[in-house]
Formats: C-alpha cells, structure tokens, sequence
C-alpha cells in the first residue's frame, strides 16, 4: 500500500520536469503570435498615418463646391465619412443655389427695364402699309387685333433703362441732350434716311418691319453705342449686352395675356407672306425722346416723353453758307420786285397824263367850272 503512493508521487514527479519544460515552450509561442499581430497592427497603424495620396486628395477636391480648397487642410478630414463630405457639398451647393437666384431676383427686379430711348416714326407712308398688313393679317386671324401695336406708338428702340427715382430720370434727360452734341458731331450736317423694308420675327413671339442694311443703318448703330456709353458714364444702367438690331415692331403677343387663353401661341408667318419683302418707306432721323414705359399714353398713342432732342437743328445765330446764300437771294429778289413796281406805276401815271388821261380830263372840267365862276360874278 505504501508503495503506490511513492509510484504516483514519482510519476507525478517524473512529470513534472515535462510540465515544467512545456510550459516555456507553449509561452515562447503564444508570445510569437502575439509579437506577429503587435507587427502587424503596427504596420497598420502607420500605413494610416500616412499623408494622403495624390489620387485621393484629387478625387475629395473634385467633389468640394470650391477648387481653391488648401489640400493640406483636406488631408486632415481623412477621417471624415465620405457620406459627410457629399452631404456638406450638397448644402453648400444648395446655399450658393439659393443666393444666386435671390440676387438674380433682385437684380432682375432692381434693374427691370421702365424708360426708353425712342425713334418715332412719322412718315405716313410706312404707318399707312403697316396698316395695311396688320388689316391683313387680322382678316385671316380675328384673334390678332389684340396683337397690333397702334400707328401713333410706332418707333424704332435706341435702347432701355430703369430709373428709380426722378434724380435719375434728371440725370437721364441731361445725358440725352450730351447726346445731341455728339450726335450732330457725328453726323457733320449729313441726312440719314432709314429703309424699312421685309418682315421678320423674334421666336414667332413678335413681328417687326425690318431696316435695310446701308450706310445710314451703320450710323444709326453707331449712334446707339455713341448714346449708351454716355449713359453709362452717367451711371444710368441701359440693360443688356446684347448687339443692338434696329426694328420696327408692329405686333406682339405680349400685348394681351387673354391671347394665350385663347390658344395662340405663336405668329404664324404665313399670315404675312405677302408682305415678306415689302419696301414700307424711308423715315428721315429727325427726333429721338426719352419716353416712359408706364405712364400715360398721349391722346395720339405715343408714349409719354420726359425730353427730347431734335437731330440736325441749327442755332439761329449760327446760319450755314447755304442759308446765307438763300437769304441775300431773297433780299435781292423783293428789291428787284419793288423797283419793277415802282417803274412800272410812274410809267402808268406818265401814260395817263398823255392821253387824255383821267386826270387830264379833271383838270379841264376844273378850268370851266372855273370860267363859270367868273362870269357869275359879273
């Protein structure tokens, strides 16, 4: 009995040194493992402290709303969640949405064009055929005449302004007569007749008689650049950039919302094919008028004018050579009449004197009446 105690105390003993030399061989190992992931955290860890890549920093920059981002300033949001940078782009770019149509808003409001630069047109030629297409097209489409644009508001656009105030409408009425001088400038005493002729269309929303392109036509745009630079200077905005295009309008849909209602949509242009290449007449540039696009009309259809200068206008103290030389014709032309008459009255009475004239024939009866007299008195 005693010895079996001694054989499993020996062979727990003999175990013992195996335990003992097992148990440093199974650490050595667990240490290994644990020595490989520390490696192998570690290279990760560095491999995130890395600075951004090239490629990457590119990629965020073309998704920022603004291109001049400082790209070390981006390599610091590496931790940002890309689903955050696309949501703070789209607020932003919603914000910057949202700006620019309020201030395009204002703008357009501020600036919404409600004075003008007008050309009218008088000659009765031009506004009696224009007349007479409108008559047309309205016999093929009753709907129209709500369209026409009336005879006496005929003219042709220089260009538009807003004027906000009556400081400003001042200023505007100084800056058309600076234009004046300029203009006569420009022109040097030389008449300019503007050719109507053709019809045409912007977008088959308005038609318009167009201007024949000619020397004079050059000169009426360089008028209106000429008009609109001193403007300018002025402070007065004189709306878009776009290059100016004479025309005369004679229709527009615009006049009449109940046009739309009534399903017309558009002018067809087979209305006024007949008058497609028509020759309206020449309109002589005599007169251009700052007029309002809101106020009341004139009882003949123009529109209200603020001022007007007239093109070509002599000063009375300043007459040209051919106005002097019209006058000294006039004075020696009356002078040469008048000693014609003179002549020709005293060669009468010379004549009557002669012949037993009337006067004569008075002057004898004076003498008998005369004898009779005497003879009474004896």
């Amino acid at each position: 009995m005693a010895l079996r105690p001694a054989e499993g105390a020996e062979r727990a003993g003999g175990d013992a040194p195996s335990a003992a030399g097992a148990a440093p061989e199974h650490d050595g190992m667990e240490n290994v493992q644990q020595k490989k992931i520390f490696e192998e955290n570690k290279e990760k860890a560095q491999q995130r402290e890395e600075p951004c890549a090239a490629d990457s920093v590119d990629s965020l920059m073309a998704e920022m709303p603004f291109v001049d981002t400082d790209i070390e300033d981006e390599c610091a949001m590496h931790a940002t969640s890309e689903l955050s940078i696309k949501k703070k782009r789209k607020r932003a770019t919603g914000r910057e949405i949202e700006e620019g149509v309020e201030r395009k808003k204002k703008k357009n409001k501020q600036y919404h064009p409600n004075y003008f630069i007008s050309l009218p047109i008088t000659n009765p030629k031009i506004t009696g055929s224009i007349q007479a297409v409108q008559d047309a097209i309205i016999q093929k489409d009753q709907r129209l005449s709500k369209a026409m644009v009336l005879s006496g508001s005929l003219h042709v656009t220089m260009l538009v302004m807003h004027l906000s105030s009556e400081e400003e409408i001042r200023i505007a009425v100084g800056a058309l007569s600076d234009s004046k001088i300029f203009v006569d400038d420009l022109l040097k005493g030389k008449r300019v007749d503007l050719s109507f002729q053709g019809i045409d269309h912007f977008r088959n929303q308005v038609g318009f008689v167009n201007l024949a392109e000619n020397d004079d036509t050059s000169l009426l745009k360089e008028i209106a650049e000429t008009m609109k630079k001193i403007f300018q200077e002025k402070g007065i905005m004189t709306g878009e950039e776009r290059a100016f295009k004479p025309h005369l309008t004679f229709m527009k849909l615009s006049k009449s919302t109940e046009l739309r209602k009534q399903g017309v949509k558009k002018i067809d242009s087979s209305l006024y094919e007949d008058f497609k290449n028509h020759y309206f007449g020449d309109e002589i540039l005599h007169r251009f008028d700052l007029c309002s696009m809101l106020k009341k009309k004139q009882p003949n259809g123009y529109y209200y004018c603020e001022s007007s200068i007239v093109i070509g206008e002599k000063q009375a103290a300043e007459p040209d050579d051919a106005e002097l030389v019209s006058l000294s014709k006039r004075l020696v032309e009356n002078a040469v009449l008048k000693a014609v008459q003179q002549y020709l009255e005293e060669t009468q009475n010379k004549s009557r004197q002669t012949d037993g004239s009337p006067a004569k024939t008075e002057e004898a009866a004076s003498g008998s009446k005369s004898d009779s007299d005497n003879d009474n008195s004896k």
